[in-house]
């Protein structure tokens, strides 16, 4: 029987979370006149994930089939690759297992891209459910955590502008993915201890450029569970300088060859500018928090300095990935011949 849609959920060591999403979509309302599936695509976690899927497999009394497989090439990138792969239906929803899609969320995403057949990938509205209390002025920075609050009504992204959305919540075209994403990224995700992410926005640069729309659905509603260590100040401003080291790889992917020496150029000089900016305006915020001096430690322009920083030094880091990717294209062609 022909599958209308797919929910794939890449998971790293996610054997405390998936047992909440995966109730969710147990839970899913209005799918009567839907064929669907689950698919739980492990990267290669180090926890008991397998254990708790395959148990959750065993008592699964939803209509949708619930399918479970490995993925052992570490980062986000590969894990989402390899569930469109997967996928048996040609609209695959992507979900974090930290994202918890509203009950509505599989028949308004399937309803959405019937609706919009020229739409290559299509998002969702993602707000943030906090564990504790984020810093003041934290709206500046919510989308370094994948919070998406675009407004009540549905309207395309601007990729030209690198205005795009997360992975998490989006909706591909398999067939538009497989024909327009090379099957080498060159941002892999966030592996490890580096925070360095862009593989969200990667794929929809070259759907893009293949000419398909990218769309926002607000109603398409999941919630980012943000535990309190998310909020916490080594991780965010961590993760801020990642967001801004990934730009330069993402503003290169739609650069003509012959323009890029100038983008590179043109980033780092401005870079510069806004480094030093940024450095005068809150210098006295970021470097103490002296009660005596009335001044108190400004976590949320910290993060603005740190992607700052990442935005600096992203021609370099663009120069050192594409170097990688061509020795591991390089590696695997060797190997297949």
């Amino acid at each position: 029987m022909p599958v209308d849609f797919t929910v794939a959920i890449p998971t790293y060591n996610g054997e405390s979370r998936l047992p909440r999403i995966l109730e969710r979509l147990r839970s899913q309302i209005d799918v009567e006149h839907i064929t669907w599936e689950v698919i739980v695509v492990d990267n290669n976690s180090q926890d008991a994930t397998k254990t708790i899927v395959l148990d959750i497999q065993s008592n699964w009394s939803a209509p949708c089939p619930l399918k479970y497989y490995l993925e052992t090439e570490q980062g986000t990138a590969f894990a989402r690759t390899r569930a469109i792969q997967e996928a048996t239906s040609e609209l695959v929803g992507l979900l974090d297992d930290d994202n918890l899609p509203s009950l509505d969320w599989v028949a308004v995403a399937y309803a959405f891209g019937k609706a919009h057949e020229g739409a290559g990938a299509y998002a969702s509205q993602i707000h943030g459910e906090f564990d504790v209390e984020p810093p003041a002025n934290f709206e500046r920075i919510a989308p370094f955590l994948g919070i998406t609050e675009r407004g009540s009504q549905a309207h395309l992204y601007e990729p030209d502008k690198l205005k795009l959305p997360p992975g998490a919540g989006l909706v591909v075209r398999k067939q538009a993915w497989c024909n327009a994403v090379p099957k080498r990224p060159l941002l892999k995700g966030r592996i490890g201890k580096s925070l360095v992410g862009g593989e969200d926005l990667e794929p929809l640069l070259y759907l893009h450029k293949a000419g398909w729309e990218i769309w926002y659905n607000p109603a398409m509603e999941t919630y980012h569970q943000i535990p309190a260590w998310r909020l916490e100040k080594d991780y965010l401003t961590n993760l801020s300088f990642g967001v801004g080291l990934n730009s330069c790889c993402l503003r290169m992917i739609n650069t003509p060859f012959w323009q890029k020496p100038n983008v590179l150029a043109k980033t780092f000089l401005g870079s510069v500018r806004r480094v030093l900016i940024h450095f005068i305006k809150y210098q006295q915020v970021l470097m103490t928090s002296s009660k005596e001096k009335g001044l108190v430690y400004d976590l949320v322009a910290a993060c603005e300095l740190a992607f700052s920083w990442g935005y600096l030094l992203s021609p370099f880091y663009f120069i050192k990935a594409s170097v990688a990717r061509k020795i591991s294209t390089l590696s695997l062609n060797k190997l297949s011949v």
